[in-house]
């Protein structure tokens, strides 16, 4: 977890500052709250976001009722120095209502749907394989499911070259499933992936 090393300005909002939370693997906006120095504080040390409540004026870490957490990975500063970003992972839905977001009703989409297809991929792990299909792939022989990625990135590339602009979409939606299940099945995160990626970029 990283925690911000700029000096923070406390003074503009008397001794609040907002924080924004983010999901660290949708990168979807879950909520906004108030942290005090007491409250950032306390979201280090236990590694649980924890705001600190307007209303009551006390610290409430998120969650401490529902059970529906949220994880701390990183605490950035915005370059006024007066707004947090905290990225997280959510254990539950992050609003009252129970949705999984304070902004809006829907899950994440765009790219993010990939991270949250992937949580979902790991859920699986402890399904019934007679019920999933996500979970019989990471029950059975890793060589199963290594050969369905070769499978469909075999028929993603025929696609590309004979068939419609909407069988080849279907395709590699196939594929990128099947590659994140392949990757669940060998305990390598998906974000280990994207770093690799980004150390290519240059």
């Amino acid at each position: 977890m990283t925690v911000p090393t700029t000096k923070i300005d406390w003074s503009k909002g008397g001794g609040l500052v907002p924080a924004i939370v983010q999901d660290a693997d949708t990168l979807q906006v879950l909520m906004l709250g108030y942290m005090s120095e007491a409250a950032l504080a306390k979201t280090r040390d236990i590694g649980l976001v924890t705001f600190h409540s307007r209303s009551r004026d006390t610290l409430w870490t998120k969650g401490e009722t529902s059970g529906n957490t949220l994880s701390l990975v990183s605490v950035e500063v915005d370059c006024d120095a007066d707004t947090l970003l905290v990225m997280a992972r959510p254990s539950g839905p992050t609003c009252h209502e129970g949705t999984v977001s304070c902004f809006g009703r829907q899950g994440p989409s765009g790219v993010g749907f990939i991270g949250a297809l992937d949580r979902v991929i790991q859920d699986r792990k402890d399904a019934d394989p007679s019920e999933s299909y996500t979970a019989k792939l990471l029950s059975g022989p890793l060589v199963k499911t290594a050969q369905k990625v070769g499978e469909e990135g075999v028929e993603t590339a025929l696609a590309a070259v004979a068939e419609t602009d909407a069988e080849f979409v279907g395709e590699a939606a196939d594929l990128i499933y099947h590659l994140l299940v392949l990757l669940s099945a060998k305990n390598v995160p998906l974000v280990d992936v994207i770093a690799k990626l980004q150390s290519r970029h240059k």
